[in-house]
């Protein structure tokens, strides 16, 4: 299984970014071999649509489950629709939130907000 996490940095020691759509990074991570890589999000300096462009990438990137302390439902739409679930990711390291989901710790994201529609 794949999930991905937005990230501030592209390194294991990072902290979870608190934005979804503009998060310099995903952390994609396969829990079977224990393997991470890092993807550039390129939504993050688009004008608009960020979550949305965001969402895609991460279905591109044939993740399972998304991480995320937030996101908008534009955003919640389109992962839905790639049949990715969404957790609550909690303000920490991103290795500490993997530990977390592993462990069957964190809860589905429940709560979408209505986006930022028009930038940041």
């Amino acid at each position: 299984m794949k999930i991905a996490i937005p990230v501030d940095e592209n390194n294991m020691d990072t902290r979870v970014s608190v934005s979804y759509g503009r998060a310099p990074y995903f952390l994609i991570y396969d829990i079977e071999s224990e393997k991470a890589s890092f993807v550039e999000n390129r939504a993050a300096v688009s004008r608009g649509g960020a979550g949305i462009i965001a969402a895609q990438l991460i279905a591109d990137s044939k993740v399972q489950a998304l991480l995320t302390p937030r996101l908008g439902q534009n955003a919640a739409d389109v992962l839905s629709a790639a049949d990715i679930k969404v957790y609550k990711a909690r303000p920490t390291l991103a290795k500490d939130n993997i530990k977390a989901f592993i462990d069957g710790e964190l809860s589905q994201l429940e709560e979408v907000h209505p986006g930022f529609h028009g930038g940041r």
